[in-house]
């Protein structure tokens, strides 16, 4: 009778054991999950960041693309109003 209980809770203190193991190997990758998580949490607002930036520069890029087009457009009326005065005279 002894050894039946003993058999008994060797066998309940086994089964705890390996809930246990199970519960600590669960909330360590719990805690994988949630560094995994901030590390893409960080890697998103960096990148948001940059993209931010990009923008930005792709719109002073358009600006200054603007700029040169209206001085080349000012530049090649002037040397066509030249031309067309030397045309003109000859």
């Amino acid at each position: 009778m002894l050894d039946n209980a003993l058999a008994r809770l060797d066998g309940a203190l086994a089964q705890l054991e390996a809930s246990a193991r199970r519960r600590i190997e669960a909330e360590r990758g719990h805690a994988n999950l949630e560094t995994e998580l901030t590390l893409m949490q960080d890697d998103r607002a960096r990148l948001a960041a940059e993209l931010d930036g990009a923008i930005a520069r792709v719109g002073q890029v358009e600006s200054a693309a603007n700029d040169v087009d209206s001085r080349l457009e000012k530049a090649m009326g002037a040397v066509g109003e030249v031309i067309a005065r030397s045309q003109a005279r000859a």
